[in-house]
């Protein structure tokens, strides 16, 4: 018998397994207080014998968490011959569940308690409990159960087995200060991308009425842009006159400008416009509310802010977002390799039968590689720099390797990262003569024999004897 299909689902057992006893038995609880809701509570006590693998935590629980409720699977031993028992109970999403949660897995003597990270719904289980028991926090892709037997009871027992077995890898929870660091910056990148919506409505609302101000200028978000916008807000319809506001730099695309301004801007475009603009004005004033909080909330970190913002490409915006998502306490993160990997800028590995698959990265941090992105395509702009260098010896192979470049240059700034605040040192620019200091001889040749399929005949004479 592998299984049992009840009103709760279905619990997993190995076959190496023997089923003594199966019951489903209610639960004798206090008497809820005044004005809670009263939770029907059902256990269900397994008896089995597992062998072949040591158990490293005797009395452990696996939590299968929703947005109302948990089932929770507290697993001990029975007696000294080997065998286990779990039981499994639902316990409300309330604090005050919560609180009778901890109290009763402190009871029972648990070593371990697991839950997988389900959205939002974890936390809180979580920071309640981990105030006085081990809780571990798990990614659902490590713990996934059996296709197609598949229930809330039956996970919380597959949880608590593997916990038993300690086959499971904790997530990384940061401190509280980071955490609320985290939520600032989160919230802001919204904001930051809800705006960047907006211009997108606006560029619509243009190419409706003919005028192609963003095939002049370089961004709708530019000062002159902005000024033009808020004259044909106001009522200026003059393409000759809306070109004369413009910042002196731009007024060299004189004529470009009026041939572009030149359209059936209407009321109708005038008001949709305005609207976006009022939109993008509320939004620029929570982004710098934003700015000022994060600004005090980063006082513990401005030393490791600082060094980062050395870094080429990064700006303070940028380092804010790295030691939101990452932390200050590089221990978490035994090598810079492996921060890389949760972060999700190196090669996945998929590999069967002796033949590579795929080696597309994982989906990481999106936030963390959103603002490594930025980074990395600030730096591959730079003449000057090592990281711009390595950017432009990658994506000159052909035009697919600029993706990879950008990648690969992120996954190199999380390695300096990952060393500068390990050690406390301040970043080290190598220049872009790096790889030719590295490998002169490979580049003289290299040089030699492009001279040469030109048809000259080369003859080299050192600096020092001439």
């Amino acid at each position: 018998m592998e299984g049992f299909h009840g009103n709760r689902g279905l619990v997993l057992v190995s076959p190496s397994r023997r089923i003594l006893l199966l019951l489903f038995l209610p639960s004798p609880r206090p008497a809820a207080p005044a004005g809670a809701v009263t939770l029907l509570v059902l256990e269900m006590v397994i008896m089995g014998i597992d062998a072949g693998m040591d158990v490293v935590h005797p009395r452990c629980a696996g939590m299968d968490i929703s947005k109302n409720d948990a089932k929770v699977c507290v697993r001990s031993p029975l007696g000294d011959n080997g065998r286990f028992r779990s039981v499994v109970t639902t316990y409300g999403a309330t604090t005050n569940e919560v609180q009778r949660l901890r109290a009763d897995l402190g009871a029972a003597g648990v070593s371990l308690v697991v839950m997988e990270a389900t959205g939002d719904y974890w936390k809180p289980f979580f920071f309640p409990l981990e105030q006085s028991l081990n809780v571990q926090l798990v990614n659902a892709k490590q713990a996934k159960n059996i296709p197609g037997r598949k229930t809330d009871v039956s996970d919380a027992a597959w949880l608590a087995k593997l916990a038993a077995y300690d086959l499971l890898t904790s997530s990384f929870v940061p401190p509280e200060s980071i955490r609320q660091l985290r939520d600032l910056t989160r919230t802001r990148t919204h904001y930051a991308q809800e705006a960047t919506r907006e211009f997108s409505r606006i560029e619509k609302c243009l190419e409706d009425a003919g005028i192609k101000l963003s095939s002049v200028a370089s961004s709708l978000t530019t000062k002159s842009c902005r000024t033009i916008l808020d004259a044909m807000v106001a009522g200026q319809r003059d393409p000759h006159v809306l070109a004369e506001l413009v910042e002196p730099g731009m007024r060299v695309k004189n004529a470009a400008l009026v041939e572009a301004l030149t359209g059936r801007f209407t009321t109708h475009h005038a008001f949709l416009i305005g609207e976006h603009l009022a939109t993008i004005d509320e939004i620029n004033t929570h982004i710098h509310k934003f700015d000022t909080q994060i600004d005090q909330v980063m006082r513990p970190f401005r030393d490791v802010r600082d060094l980062l913002t050395t870094i080429p490409g990064f700006s303070v915006t940028v380092a804010d977002v790295i030691i939101a998502e990452i932390g200050v306490d590089m221990d978490v993160f035994p090598t810079a390799a492996n921060l890389a990997s949760w972060a999700g800028v190196c090669p996945g590995q998929n590999q069967s039968a002796g033949r590579v698959k795929s080696t597309r990265t994982r989906p990481g941090n999106r936030y963390l590689k959103g603002a490594l992105g930025i980074a990395a395509m600030s730096a591959s702009r730079s003449k000057t720099t090592y990281l711009s260098v390595k950017y432009q010896r990658i994506a000159a192979h052909n035009s697919k390797a600029r993706l990879k470049a950008l990648v690969t240059i992120e996954h190199t700034m999380l390695v300096i990262i990952w060393n500068m605040i390990r050690n406390g040192v301040v970043y080290n620019e190598l220049g872009p003569g790096y790889y030719t200091r590295r490998n002169p001889n490979k580049i003289k040749n290299a040089a030699i024999r492009q001279l040469q399929t030109l048809g000259y005949t080369v003859e080299l004479t050192p600096a020092t004897a001439a």
